[in-house]
């Protein structure tokens, strides 16, 4: 089947009818065609066969080996210890601090500070911060690497003005209470309680 002289656009019709007629062997008297594709099928097929065969193979096999790797590893490492976040870590000087600052006697509030003070020098040091005193370990550090870093600051300044002054200072409950809870939002950022 030809296309009529003349005809210049591609007839698409004509294309898949001439595909069509080569794989039915529809214009071939021999047959000499249909043979081979069918046979170069079989082959296809036999071959697609065994690859899903290997294919599912080595899945199960994957399968069962992984499997037997996790009872491996939770025979000899057992299960994880669960870590709560909520929790609060029990320490026995910042439970002292707390019962300081709950009093109602002004020294008791300035030896609380104090103590709290001394807590953030240790955890500093803990940190790698250098420096003689806590104002020198509090300048090295980055604000990125510190998120309660002026929480840090404004407590350190008040225990400064306690230490510096003493007995001359005038120590509010409100002023002494929120020194408390700034050092301790810096103490939960490094998890001392």
């Amino acid at each position: 089947m030809l296309p009529p002289p003349g005809y210049t656009s591609l007839n698409v019709e004509y294309v898949f009818r001439a595909l069509y007629e080569a794989a039915t062997n529809a214009h071939l008297s021999t047959g000499a065609l249909h043979p081979i594709i069918t046979a170069t099928w079989q082959i296809i097929t036999v071959v697609g066969y065994l690859a899903s065969a290997g294919a599912l193979f080595v899945i199960v096999y994957s399968t069962m080996h992984i499997e037997e790797v996790r009872r491996k590893e939770k025979e000899k490492y057992g299960p994880l210890p669960k870590i709560s976040e909520d929790t609060p870590r029990e320490n026995p000087r910042w439970k002292q601090v707390e019962e300081l600052i709950s009093g109602e006697n002004i020294n008791d509030w300035r030896q609380a500070i104090i103590e709290a003070d001394i807590i953030l020098g240790e955890v500093l040091t803990r940190q790698g911060y250098k420096g003689e005193t806590i104002g020198e370990q509090l300048k090295q550090i980055e604000r990125a690497d510190f998120d309660s870093l002026d929480d840090a600051w404004e407590a350190h300044k008040v225990r400064n003005m306690i230490a510096h002054s003493g007995s001359a200072f005038a120590l509010s409950e409100t002023l002494a209470r929120r020194t408390i809870s700034h050092y301790k939002k810096v103490f939960r950022e490094f998890g001392v309680i």
